[in-house]
C-alpha cells in the first residue's frame, strides 16, 4: 500500500471546520478510514486585549486552509475535491503537492515527542542551539512543552531558560 502524506486543502474562508465535519464523513460513509487518516484544522491559544479584560481564545492558524493525511489515489482525491466547501488542493495546477516532513514540524503538525531520562537537580549539557556546550542543573521539567529549564550564568546572574528535549543530554 502506499504511503500516507499531509496535504493542504483550499476552502472557502470560512468553512474550514465544516469542510473537516463533510470530509470525516465521507470517510465513514465510504469506509476510508485505512486511506484517510487524519482531518486537521490547526488552532492556536491566543489571549485578546478587548478594553481592560485579557480573554483566551481559539483561532485558526491557517484560516482557508485544512490538512488531510491521506493515502494520495484516484478515490481519495475525488472525495476531497469534490467535498463541498473544497475550492482544490494547494499544488500546481490540479496536482497535490505532499508537504515535507521539514514544513510539518514548521508547523507543529506531526511532531515528534522526545523521551528523555532528566528529572529535577539532574545535570545536563546542551549539545545544539544557542546555548550549546553549556551545562546546567536542571530546575524543572515541563513534558506537554518537551523542555526544561535551567540556570544559566549570563553577566553574573543567574537566569533561567528553557532548552527542549532534542537539544540536551544527561551528564
Amino acid at each position: 500500500m502506499a504511503e500516507a502524506n499531509w496535504y493542504v486543502v483550499h476552502t472557502y474562508s470560512g468553512y474550514e471546520n465544516k469542510v473537516k465535519a463533510n470530509i470525516e464523513k465521507t470517510i465513514e460513509n465510504r469506509e476510508l478510514q485505512d486511506q484517510i487518516l487524519e482531518v486537521s484544522v490547526p488552532m492556536e491559544t491566543v489571549i485578546e486585549n478587548k478594553g481592560d479584560t485579557k480573554k483566551k481564545v481559539e483561532r485558526k492558524m491557517f484560516p482557508g486552509y485544512v490538512f488531510v493525511n491521506m493515502v494520495m489515489n484516484d478515490e481519495t482525491w475525488y472525495v476531497v475535491r469534490n467535498t463541498r466547501g473544497v475550492t482544490g488542493f494547494v499544488g500546481p495546477g490540479s496536482k497535490p503537492v505532499p508537504l515535507t516532513p521539514q514544513e510539518m514540524a514548521n508547523m507543529g503538525i506531526g511532531e515528534r515527542v522526545v523521551v528523555i531520562d532528566v528529572k529535577e537537580g539532574d545535570m545536563i549539557e546542551v549539545i545544539s542551539g544557542v546555548w550549546e556546550n553549556v551545562t546546567g542543573v536542571v530546575r524543572q521539567v515541563n513534558t506537554a512543552k518537551q523542555c526544561v529549564t535551567i540556570n544559566v550564568d549570563m553577566f553574573g546572574r543567574e537566569t533561567p531558560v528553557e532548552i527542549n528535549f532534542s537539544d540536551i543530554k544527561k551528564i
